[in-house]
């Protein structure tokens, strides 16, 4: 039984076994069209039933993925589980958009950040964000980027920051846009992106003007 969520590509779900049964579990921003307990349960009813159960997810599910509340479900039934990650969407999407997400001469950190807490707010310590040789990457991002924006600026963060939308990365849908902290919230109502979105803030977006070279 696989029970794969929205972010797997579709070509991918034709290349599952035939035999195995697919429950589509997908989640998109405010659309949820499988509740978590509905999850829980479906993974721990095939489990008694006797099957093989795989929970396909795309990117990291221990990065805004929930993963760590699917296994503890799990554990609790007395489950054993075995996970195999993948790559984080973060890395996977700058790779593919041509941003190292540090940079010894722009960042020498970074934070990966939730753009959309479990209220739906984008309330977030935007104090402790600006800081100098930095990279900021959002996910889940895309309706609260305007608040991001704002808020960055408000905080102290430059006006001309670059910052990068990154649709689908990694697939033949990628698509990149790239402004700056004052003029991302225009640019993107001019050319509209689809979820799923990664929203990289810092320095280093510069660097895709020279180091792009995914052509989808």
């Amino acid at each position: 039984v696989i029970l794969h969520d929205a972010l797997i590509h579709p070509h991918l779900v034709f290349e599952i076994n035939p035999i195995a049964k697919k429950v589509f579990v997908g989640k998109r921003g405010d659309k949820h069209s499988v509740s978590q307990e509905t999850i829980h349960s479906i993974m721990t009813e095939e489990v008694t039933k006797g099957k093989n159960v795989v929970r396909l997810k795309g990117g990291d599910p221990f990065i805004f993925g929930r993963g760590g509340e699917e296994l503890a479900t799990l554990a609790k039934e007395e489950i054993p589980f075995q996970v195999v990650p993948g790559i984080t969407a973060a890395s996977g999407c700058a790779a593919y958009a041509g941003i190292p997400l540090t940079h010894r001469d722009f960042a020498q950190s970074v934070r990966f950040l939730t753009g959309q807490l479990k209220d739906g707010s984008v309330d977030l310590d935007w104090e402790s964000l600006v800081v100098s040789q930095q990279t900021l990457v959002f996910y889940m991002g895309s309706l609260g980027l305007q608040s991001i924006c704002e808020q960055l600026v408000v905080h102290g963060m430059e006006t001309d920051m670059p910052i990068a939308i990154v649709q689908q990365g990694t697939t033949s849908n990628q698509k990149v846009l790239v402004s700056t902290l004052s003029k991302m919230p225009e640019a993107a109502l001019q050319s509209p992106l689809k979820p799923p979105t990664i929203i990289i803030v810092g320095r280093v977006v510069e660097l895709s003007k020279s180091l792009t070279w995914f052509q989808g």
